[in-house]
């Protein structure tokens, strides 16, 4: 119901006529064959009596209709009582679309079901019911070639979601408190997402996810990326960009762990790269992740500097950080760089320096190697070229011995 309660409707509920009223409408729109041409004008009694319209009677919608039988009727408008909600509509993404002329955008029926059946939100035989509304929703966001007809830039949206840690929670375990559909966009003020008022505009999206997960977002705003993102820097992560939308999974999973390493990488590109150059860098490289990761040594809400005394990688927590994976790891063991860059020379000049020395003697020692390998190569064929000789000249003074009556060998 509305917030906002039309004078028909104070009329009905003062005079208390709804229930007759409806029971004279009814013999004969309950008639099943009453106009084939207009399915909608034949209403089940019952289901009627049990709507959240039922105690109002017919008056309360159809206040035009004087004697039985009647002409065509105004159909009415959802507006008249639900005055609140239907300026939401209007200025909603749907709305706006009707505004436009798009027949096939949404309206209250689409929701809320047959305007003489529907039901409270609270009833679980509701369309809009919490564990429901994501199949309600999924009429259209489920729909591909719908979402490509109207461009809607996530055309499986609810095939996405009913395999997500939310829709799980929702479809197979039944819980209240898991997020459906309403819970980010909202109900009648739905908003695109590039709309500052919208409940998963960029800025807004830590406190729409925040509504159910306070603790996090309690972390999140002390990070490092909810500081810049105040200072204005829009390009700072927020949930989805970590979480993803509509396709979010339990951080537990092997596939997870690897893709957040990935995401990390998408804004932090030199740190990603120096990470793969490490062991543990190589070992998630293959597939395995039973090795530190990003968050691991990171946090991963409460994100702050280095520079920050409360920090996991400052100089006063990172032994503790190390030891969480390594219990005997010193102060020492400790000082290494896991992000230390060879190319650097301006943030590691020793490093550097070093690895050019190292590269200048593997390319000596192989030069040296190569020359030498080259010169007994040479030398070889030298020696085996004059091997051959020998046993050739030998055998041409046997020869000219015999032809002059000499001993040869053997003689």
């Amino acid at each position: 119901m509305g917030r906002t309660v039309g004078p028909v409707l104070v009329w009905a509920s003062l005079f208390g006529t709804g229930t007759a009223i409806a029971q004279e409408c009814l013999q004969c729109h309950s008639l099943p064959d009453l106009n084939p041409q207009r399915p909608g004008i034949t209403i089940a009694a019952e289901d009627f009596e049990n709507s959240v319209h039922g105690s109002l009677g017919c008056a309360g919608c159809h206040a035009d209709v004087g004697e039985s039988p009647h002409g065509p009727v105004e159909i009415p408008q959802c507006k008249t009582c639900h005055t609140d909600q239907a300026a939401d509509f209007l200025t909603s993404i749907h709305g706006q679309a009707r505004g436009r002329g798009d027949r096939e955008a949404p309206t209250c029926q689409n929701c809320h079901g047959n305007s003489h059946e529907i039901k409270r939100v609270q009833d679980s035989s509701s369309p809009v019911y919490h564990l429901n509304l994501p199949k309600t929703c999924g009429a259209c966001h489920g729909n591909p070639e719908l979402a490509r007809r109207h461009r809607i830039p996530v055309t499986n949206a609810y095939q996405l979601y009913m395999d997500s840690i939310h829709g799980r929670a929702v479809a197979q375990s039944g819980l209240l408190v898991a997020a459906n559909c309403s819970s980010c966009h909202g109900s009648h003020n739905i908003l695109p997402k590039s709309d500052p008022a919208s409940k998963v505009y960029r800025t807004t999206i830590p406190t729409t996810c925040g509504s159910c997960h306070a603790g996090v977002l309690s972390q999140y705003l002390g990070s490092a990326h909810s500081v810049e993102g105040k200072a204005g820097n829009s390009g700072v992560p927020v949930c989805s960009d970590c979480h993803t939308a509509h396709e979010i999974a339990r951080v537990e999973r092997e596939a997870w762990k690897l893709e957040i390493i990935r995401e990390c990488g998408l804004c932090h590109e030199e740190s990603l790269r120096t990470y793969r150059d490490t062991f543990h860098g190589q070992i998630t490289g293959l597939g395995f992740t039973r090795v530190a990761r990003c968050s691991d040594c990171h946090g991963a809400h409460d994100i702050l500097p280095a520079s920050d005394g409360k920090s996991s990688v400052s100089a006063t927590n990172r032994v503790a950080t190390c030891q969480k994976c390594h219990p005997q790891a010193t102060v020492s063991f400790a000082r290494f760089s896991p992000h230390a860059d060879p190319k650097n020379r301006e943030r590691n000049a020793g490093l550097y320096y070093s690895a050019r020395f190292m590269n200048l003697l593997l390319i000596g020692v192989f030069l040296v190697f190569g020359v030498h390998t080259g010169l007994w190569l040479i030398r070889s064929l030298v020696e085996q070229s004059q091997a051959g000789k020998k046993p050739a000249e030998k055998s041409g003074g046997e020869d000219e011995t015999r032809r002059k009556g000499g001993k040869g060998w053997g003689a």
